[in-house]
Protein backbone atom coordinates (compact mmCIF):
# COMPACT_ATOMS: atom_id res chain seq x y z
CA UNK A 1 0.00 0.00 0.00
CA UNK A 2 1.39 3.70 -0.77
CA UNK A 3 2.10 6.06 1.98
CA UNK A 4 -0.16 9.22 1.52
CA UNK A 5 2.97 11.42 0.55
CA UNK A 6 3.79 8.73 -2.08
CA UNK A 7 3.08 9.39 -5.84
CA UNK A 8 0.02 7.84 -6.89
CA UNK A 9 0.34 7.08 -10.72
CA UNK A 10 -3.24 7.53 -11.60
CA UNK A 11 -3.13 11.57 -10.26
CA UNK A 12 0.11 11.47 -12.36
CA UNK A 13 0.36 15.15 -14.44
CA UNK A 14 0.84 12.76 -17.83
CA UNK A 15 2.37 12.99 -20.55
CA UNK A 16 3.01 16.27 -22.67
CA UNK A 17 1.32 14.28 -25.54
CA UNK A 18 -1.59 12.41 -24.74
CA UNK A 19 -1.43 8.28 -24.89
CA UNK A 20 -4.09 5.55 -24.67
CA UNK A 21 -4.04 3.36 -21.41
CA UNK A 22 -1.99 0.39 -21.42
CA UNK A 23 -4.08 -2.93 -20.89
CA UNK A 24 -2.26 -4.04 -18.15
CA UNK A 25 0.84 -1.65 -17.19
CA UNK A 26 0.31 1.89 -15.44
CA UNK A 27 2.35 4.99 -16.48
CA UNK A 28 5.42 4.55 -14.45
CA UNK A 29 5.79 0.81 -15.60
CA UNK A 30 6.10 1.67 -19.00
CA UNK A 31 8.68 4.43 -18.58
CA UNK A 32 10.44 2.18 -16.86
CA UNK A 33 9.85 -0.42 -19.92
CA UNK A 34 10.99 2.77 -22.15
CA UNK A 35 13.87 3.31 -20.58
CA UNK A 36 15.34 -0.28 -20.50
CA UNK A 37 14.83 -0.08 -24.29
CA UNK A 38 16.26 3.03 -25.37
CA UNK A 39 19.45 3.06 -27.05
CA UNK A 40 21.27 5.38 -24.94
CA UNK A 41 20.26 2.68 -21.70
CA UNK A 42 21.88 -0.02 -23.95
CA UNK A 43 24.86 2.40 -24.26
CA UNK A 44 25.47 2.74 -20.76
CA UNK A 45 27.36 -1.22 -21.17
CA UNK A 46 29.86 0.50 -22.94
CA UNK A 47 30.63 3.77 -20.82
CA UNK A 48 32.77 3.96 -17.80
CA UNK A 49 32.03 3.78 -14.21
CA UNK A 50 36.18 3.96 -12.72
CA UNK A 51 37.74 1.42 -14.48
CA UNK A 52 38.00 0.66 -18.08
CA UNK A 53 37.52 -2.65 -19.81
CA UNK A 54 41.91 -2.50 -19.56
CA UNK A 55 41.96 -3.61 -16.68
CA UNK A 56 39.28 -6.49 -16.02
CA UNK A 57 35.34 -7.23 -17.78
CA UNK A 58 34.80 -8.41 -14.28
CA UNK A 59 34.10 -4.79 -13.18
CA UNK A 60 31.49 -2.66 -12.89
CA UNK A 61 30.51 -0.36 -16.06
CA UNK A 62 27.70 2.43 -16.38
CA UNK A 63 24.87 -0.51 -17.08
CA UNK A 64 25.95 -2.61 -14.20
CA UNK A 65 25.57 0.41 -11.82
CA UNK A 66 22.59 1.40 -12.67
CA UNK A 67 21.02 -1.75 -12.32
CA UNK A 68 22.69 -1.80 -8.80
CA UNK A 69 21.44 1.53 -8.12
CA UNK A 70 17.95 0.23 -9.35
CA UNK A 71 17.66 -2.69 -7.09
CA UNK A 72 18.68 -0.80 -3.97
CA UNK A 73 16.05 1.54 -4.69
CA UNK A 74 13.38 -0.62 -5.37
CA UNK A 75 14.05 -1.95 -2.22
CA UNK A 76 14.21 1.32 0.29
CA UNK A 77 11.19 2.60 -1.96
CA UNK A 78 9.27 -0.15 -0.70
CA UNK A 79 10.21 -0.02 2.69
CA UNK A 80 8.86 3.44 2.39
CA UNK A 81 5.95 2.65 1.18
CA UNK A 82 6.56 4.88 -1.76
CA UNK A 83 5.64 3.98 -5.37
CA UNK A 84 8.44 1.55 -6.51
CA UNK A 85 7.40 1.57 -10.02
CA UNK A 86 8.20 5.19 -9.99
CA UNK A 87 11.41 4.42 -7.98
CA UNK A 88 12.45 2.15 -10.32
CA UNK A 89 12.34 4.34 -13.47
CA UNK A 90 14.14 7.55 -11.76
CA UNK A 91 17.10 4.61 -11.00
CA UNK A 92 17.25 3.19 -14.46
CA UNK A 93 17.37 6.19 -16.07
CA UNK A 94 19.40 8.33 -13.27
CA UNK A 95 22.89 8.18 -15.25
CA UNK A 96 21.39 7.53 -18.67
CA UNK A 97 23.21 11.62 -19.35
CA UNK A 98 26.77 10.34 -18.82
CA UNK A 99 29.81 10.84 -21.60
CA UNK A 100 31.66 8.30 -22.17
CA UNK A 101 35.65 7.65 -19.66
CA UNK A 102 33.20 8.79 -16.67
CA UNK A 103 33.57 11.49 -14.41
CA UNK A 104 36.75 12.37 -16.60
CA UNK A 105 34.70 12.78 -19.84
CA UNK A 106 32.12 14.68 -18.04
CA UNK A 107 34.81 17.44 -16.78
CA UNK A 108 36.62 17.61 -19.70
CA UNK A 109 33.05 18.07 -21.81
CA UNK A 110 32.07 20.66 -19.45
CA UNK A 111 35.68 22.35 -19.79
CA UNK A 112 35.21 22.83 -23.29
CA UNK A 113 31.77 23.91 -23.15
CA UNK A 114 32.49 26.40 -20.97
CA UNK A 115 35.30 27.66 -23.17
CA UNK A 116 32.08 28.36 -25.32
CA UNK A 117 30.41 30.06 -22.78
CA UNK A 118 27.88 27.25 -21.91
CA UNK A 119 28.79 24.18 -19.89
CA UNK A 120 27.63 20.35 -19.59
CA UNK A 121 25.44 18.75 -17.34
CA UNK A 122 24.56 15.38 -17.40
CA UNK A 123 21.10 15.23 -15.91
CA UNK A 124 20.07 17.93 -18.70
CA UNK A 125 21.75 16.35 -21.12
CA UNK A 126 19.94 13.09 -20.12
CA UNK A 127 16.72 14.89 -20.21
CA UNK A 128 17.20 16.11 -23.84
CA UNK A 129 17.92 12.41 -24.42
CA UNK A 130 14.44 11.12 -23.51
CA UNK A 131 12.81 14.22 -24.58
CA UNK A 132 14.04 14.57 -28.03
CA UNK A 133 17.25 12.61 -29.19
CA UNK A 134 15.37 9.00 -28.49
CA UNK A 135 13.58 8.37 -31.81
CA UNK A 136 11.32 5.51 -31.12
CA UNK A 137 7.70 6.51 -32.38
CA UNK A 138 5.53 8.19 -35.08
CA UNK A 139 3.47 10.14 -33.05
CA UNK A 140 6.08 11.82 -31.38
CA UNK A 141 10.49 12.65 -30.58
CA UNK A 142 11.52 11.44 -27.61
CA UNK A 143 10.46 8.59 -25.20
CA UNK A 144 7.30 10.69 -23.72
CA UNK A 145 7.89 9.86 -20.34
CA UNK A 146 5.00 11.26 -17.77
CA UNK A 147 5.81 14.76 -16.08
CA UNK A 148 6.97 13.04 -12.93
CA UNK A 149 10.19 11.10 -14.58
CA UNK A 150 11.32 14.08 -16.47
CA UNK A 151 10.63 15.88 -13.07
CA UNK A 152 12.85 13.36 -11.33
CA UNK A 153 15.70 13.23 -13.87
CA UNK A 154 16.23 17.15 -13.33
CA UNK A 155 15.45 17.20 -9.82
CA UNK A 156 16.98 14.05 -7.93
CA UNK A 157 20.47 15.27 -7.10
CA UNK A 158 20.59 18.82 -7.43
CA UNK A 159 18.03 22.11 -7.10
CA UNK A 160 18.15 24.24 -10.41
CA UNK A 161 16.63 28.01 -9.93
CA UNK A 162 14.33 29.39 -12.65
CA UNK A 163 16.56 32.41 -13.08
CA UNK A 164 19.55 30.60 -14.07
CA UNK A 165 17.36 27.78 -16.11
CA UNK A 166 13.93 29.32 -17.44
CA UNK A 167 13.63 26.50 -19.80
CA UNK A 168 13.29 24.14 -17.29
CA UNK A 169 9.89 26.08 -15.48
CA UNK A 170 7.87 23.75 -15.84
CA UNK A 171 9.23 21.48 -13.67
CA UNK A 172 8.33 23.27 -10.84
CA UNK A 173 11.33 24.34 -9.71
CA UNK A 174 10.79 26.13 -6.90
CA UNK A 175 8.93 22.91 -4.93
CA UNK A 176 11.32 19.66 -3.72
CA UNK A 177 11.00 16.82 -6.09
CA UNK A 178 8.83 13.68 -4.38
CA UNK A 179 10.41 11.18 -1.96
CA UNK A 180 10.98 8.89 -4.94
CA UNK A 181 13.00 11.30 -7.18
CA UNK A 182 15.16 12.32 -3.73
CA UNK A 183 15.80 8.66 -2.83
CA UNK A 184 17.87 8.27 -6.29
CA UNK A 185 20.53 10.36 -4.98
CA UNK A 186 21.22 8.25 -1.98
CA UNK A 187 20.56 5.12 -3.51
CA UNK A 188 23.58 6.00 -6.31
CA UNK A 189 25.66 7.08 -3.43
CA UNK A 190 25.21 3.48 -1.41
CA UNK A 191 25.56 1.74 -4.74
CA UNK A 192 28.78 3.35 -6.11
CA UNK A 193 30.49 3.72 -2.33
CA UNK A 194 30.36 0.05 -1.72
CA UNK A 195 30.90 -0.87 -5.12
CA UNK A 196 33.60 0.94 -5.50
CA UNK A 197 35.50 -0.50 -2.44
CA UNK A 198 34.25 -4.12 -4.17
CA UNK A 199 36.26 -3.17 -7.49
CA UNK A 200 39.41 -1.50 -5.87
CA UNK A 201 40.18 -4.10 -3.80
CA UNK A 202 39.64 -6.63 -7.26
CA UNK A 203 41.92 -4.39 -8.50
CA UNK A 204 44.64 -4.08 -5.88
CA UNK A 205 44.50 -0.84 -6.13
CA UNK A 206 43.42 -1.00 -2.41
CA UNK A 207 45.11 -3.18 -0.21
CA UNK A 208 42.83 -4.58 2.98
CA UNK A 209 44.87 -2.78 5.50
CA UNK A 210 44.91 0.55 3.54
CA UNK A 211 40.66 0.63 3.27
CA UNK A 212 40.55 -0.54 6.82
CA UNK A 213 42.77 1.62 8.03
CA UNK A 214 41.03 4.83 6.37
CA UNK A 215 37.19 3.42 6.36
CA UNK A 216 36.80 3.02 10.29
CA UNK A 217 32.65 1.62 9.75
CA UNK A 218 34.53 -0.94 7.38
CA UNK A 219 36.98 -2.17 9.93
CA UNK A 220 35.01 -2.49 12.69
CA UNK A 221 32.44 -4.63 10.65
CA UNK A 222 36.05 -6.38 9.77
CA UNK A 223 36.45 -7.37 13.22
CA UNK A 224 33.28 -8.47 13.60
CA UNK A 225 33.55 -11.15 10.84
CA UNK A 226 37.27 -12.35 11.78
CA UNK A 227 35.37 -13.35 14.75
CA UNK A 228 32.73 -15.31 12.93
CA UNK A 229 34.39 -16.91 10.42
CA UNK A 230 38.31 -17.05 11.58
CA UNK A 231 39.08 -19.46 8.61
CA UNK A 232 37.06 -17.91 5.98
CA UNK A 233 39.46 -16.59 3.14
CA UNK A 234 40.27 -13.01 3.26
CA UNK A 235 37.82 -12.00 0.31
CA UNK A 236 35.20 -13.72 1.71
CA UNK A 237 35.83 -12.03 5.07
CA UNK A 238 35.73 -8.97 3.00
CA UNK A 239 32.77 -9.55 1.39
CA UNK A 240 30.96 -10.40 4.18
CA UNK A 241 31.87 -6.76 5.82
CA UNK A 242 31.34 -4.96 2.62
CA UNK A 243 27.98 -6.57 2.83
CA UNK A 244 27.33 -4.99 6.71
CA UNK A 245 28.48 -1.40 5.54
CA UNK A 246 26.00 -1.77 2.56
CA UNK A 247 23.41 -2.86 5.34
CA UNK A 248 24.27 0.17 7.56
CA UNK A 249 24.01 2.23 4.62
CA UNK A 250 20.61 1.40 3.65
CA UNK A 251 18.62 0.43 6.97
CA UNK A 252 20.17 4.05 7.74
CA UNK A 253 18.62 5.57 4.85
CA UNK A 254 15.15 4.00 5.32
CA UNK A 255 15.13 4.78 9.17
CA UNK A 256 16.17 8.38 9.24
CA UNK A 257 13.60 9.55 6.35
CA UNK A 258 11.28 7.80 8.16
CA UNK A 259 11.94 9.69 11.09
CA UNK A 260 12.42 13.03 9.46
CA UNK A 261 8.40 12.50 7.49
CA UNK A 262 7.51 11.54 11.34
CA UNK A 263 9.29 14.69 12.89
CA UNK A 264 7.73 17.24 9.53
CA UNK A 265 4.72 15.83 10.72
CA UNK A 266 4.32 14.31 6.26
CA UNK A 267 1.17 13.07 5.58
CA UNK A 268 0.52 14.20 1.77
CA UNK A 269 2.50 14.36 -1.68
CA UNK A 270 2.17 17.98 -0.69
CA UNK A 271 3.33 18.40 2.33
CA UNK A 272 6.55 17.06 0.75
CA UNK A 273 7.15 19.63 -2.27
CA UNK A 274 6.64 22.43 0.34
CA UNK A 275 8.90 20.83 2.62
CA UNK A 276 11.75 23.49 3.85
CA UNK A 277 14.52 20.62 3.25
CA UNK A 278 14.75 17.37 1.16
CA UNK A 279 13.90 14.53 3.67
CA UNK A 280 15.27 11.59 2.14
CA UNK A 281 19.46 10.93 3.98
CA UNK A 282 20.81 9.86 6.11
CA UNK A 283 21.56 10.22 10.46
CA UNK A 284 24.26 12.21 11.45
CA UNK A 285 26.35 9.42 12.44
CA UNK A 286 25.72 7.90 9.52
CA UNK A 287 26.37 10.98 7.31
CA UNK A 288 29.78 10.97 8.72
CA UNK A 289 30.20 7.47 8.09
CA UNK A 290 29.24 8.25 4.57
CA UNK A 291 31.32 10.49 3.67
CA UNK A 292 34.14 9.29 4.90
CA UNK A 293 33.73 6.04 2.15
CA UNK A 294 33.53 9.16 -0.24
CA UNK A 295 37.12 10.86 0.57
CA UNK A 296 38.54 7.55 1.20
CA UNK A 297 37.97 6.75 -2.43
CA UNK A 298 38.77 10.13 -4.03
CA UNK A 299 42.03 10.34 -2.09
CA UNK A 300 43.16 5.95 -2.59
CA UNK A 301 41.02 5.03 -6.12
CA UNK A 302 39.51 7.80 -8.21
CA UNK A 303 42.64 9.77 -8.36
CA UNK A 304 45.01 6.65 -8.06
CA UNK A 305 48.48 7.06 -9.89
CA UNK A 306 47.65 3.97 -11.61
CA UNK A 307 44.38 5.67 -13.05
CA UNK A 308 45.64 8.99 -13.88
CA UNK A 309 47.04 8.22 -17.24
CA UNK A 310 43.57 6.82 -18.46
CA UNK A 311 42.28 9.95 -17.46
CA UNK A 312 44.68 12.10 -18.91
CA UNK A 313 44.73 10.27 -21.96
CA UNK A 314 40.73 10.54 -21.47
CA UNK A 315 40.15 14.28 -21.50
CA UNK A 316 43.01 14.57 -24.33
CA UNK A 317 40.56 12.56 -26.42
CA UNK A 318 37.61 14.24 -25.98
CA UNK A 319 38.96 17.57 -26.01
CA UNK A 320 40.55 16.57 -29.37
CA UNK A 321 37.62 15.86 -31.11
CA UNK A 322 35.84 18.28 -29.75
CA UNK A 323 37.79 20.85 -31.84
CA UNK A 324 37.99 18.82 -34.52
CA UNK A 325 34.48 18.85 -35.23
CA UNK A 326 33.82 22.37 -34.07
CA UNK A 327 36.84 22.87 -36.92
CA UNK A 328 35.36 20.43 -39.47
CA UNK A 329 31.37 20.07 -38.78
CA UNK A 330 31.29 18.40 -42.45
CA UNK A 331 33.26 15.34 -40.70
CA UNK A 332 29.36 15.03 -38.64
CA UNK A 333 26.96 12.15 -39.18
CA UNK A 334 24.65 14.26 -41.15
CA UNK A 335 21.98 14.40 -38.73
CA UNK A 336 23.90 16.56 -36.63
CA UNK A 337 24.75 18.77 -39.56
CA UNK A 338 21.30 18.85 -39.20
CA UNK A 339 20.60 19.95 -35.94
CA UNK A 340 24.33 22.48 -36.44
CA UNK A 341 21.61 24.68 -38.53
CA UNK A 342 19.13 24.72 -35.50
CA UNK A 343 21.18 25.09 -32.61
CA UNK A 344 25.18 26.19 -31.71
CA UNK A 345 27.54 23.84 -32.88
CA UNK A 346 29.60 23.47 -29.81
CA UNK A 347 26.43 21.89 -28.27
CA UNK A 348 25.80 20.19 -31.29
CA UNK A 349 29.14 18.88 -30.97
CA UNK A 350 28.90 18.25 -26.97
CA UNK A 351 25.92 16.53 -27.63
CA UNK A 352 27.33 13.96 -30.45
CA UNK A 353 30.08 13.22 -27.69
CA UNK A 354 28.42 12.96 -24.63
CA UNK A 355 26.28 9.81 -26.36
CA UNK A 356 29.14 7.65 -27.51
CA UNK A 357 30.49 4.67 -25.76
CA UNK A 358 33.91 4.40 -24.73
CA UNK A 359 35.26 2.45 -27.87
CA UNK A 360 32.98 4.26 -30.38
CA UNK A 361 35.17 7.42 -29.50
CA UNK A 362 38.21 5.74 -29.65
CA UNK A 363 37.71 5.17 -32.95
CA UNK A 364 36.44 7.91 -33.73
CA UNK A 365 39.64 9.74 -32.63
CA UNK A 366 42.12 7.27 -34.17
CA UNK A 367 40.33 8.21 -37.43
CA UNK A 368 40.52 11.97 -37.17
CA UNK A 369 42.63 12.71 -35.08
CA UNK A 370 45.33 10.13 -35.22
CA UNK A 371 47.97 8.28 -33.31
CA UNK A 372 47.84 5.81 -30.00
CA UNK A 373 45.18 7.07 -27.95
CA UNK A 374 45.90 5.34 -24.76
CA UNK A 375 49.61 5.11 -23.48
CA UNK A 376 50.86 1.90 -22.24
CA UNK A 377 50.24 1.86 -18.66
CA UNK A 378 51.08 -1.43 -16.09
CA UNK A 379 47.83 -3.25 -15.33
CA UNK A 380 47.47 -5.10 -11.87
CA UNK A 381 46.45 -8.67 -12.06
CA UNK A 382 43.09 -8.89 -10.45
CA UNK A 383 42.01 -11.44 -8.02
CA UNK A 384 39.40 -12.65 -9.94
CA UNK A 385 41.75 -13.84 -13.23
CA UNK A 386 42.70 -16.67 -11.82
Amino acid sequence: MLAGYAVNVQRSRGRRFPESPHPYRNDFQRDRDRVIHARAFRRLEAKTQVFTRRYSDHFRNRLTHTIEVAQITRTIAAALHLNVDLAEALALVHDIGHPPFGHAGEKSLDAVMRSHGSFFDHNLHALRIVEDFEQRYAAFRGLNLTFEVREGIVKHSRDYSSADHPELAEYLLVQRPPLEAQLVDWTDEIGYCTADLDDGFESHLLTLPQIRGGVPVFDRFFRKVENTYPDAPEKLQFNEALKLVFNRLAGDLIENTQARIQQEGIQTLADIRESKTRLAGFSAEVESERSQIKQFLYDHLYYSPSLAGEKDDAERIVTELFAFWLENPSALPQNYRDKAGQEALPRVVCDYIAGMTDHFIIEQHEKYCGGNNFHSAQIPQTRLQT
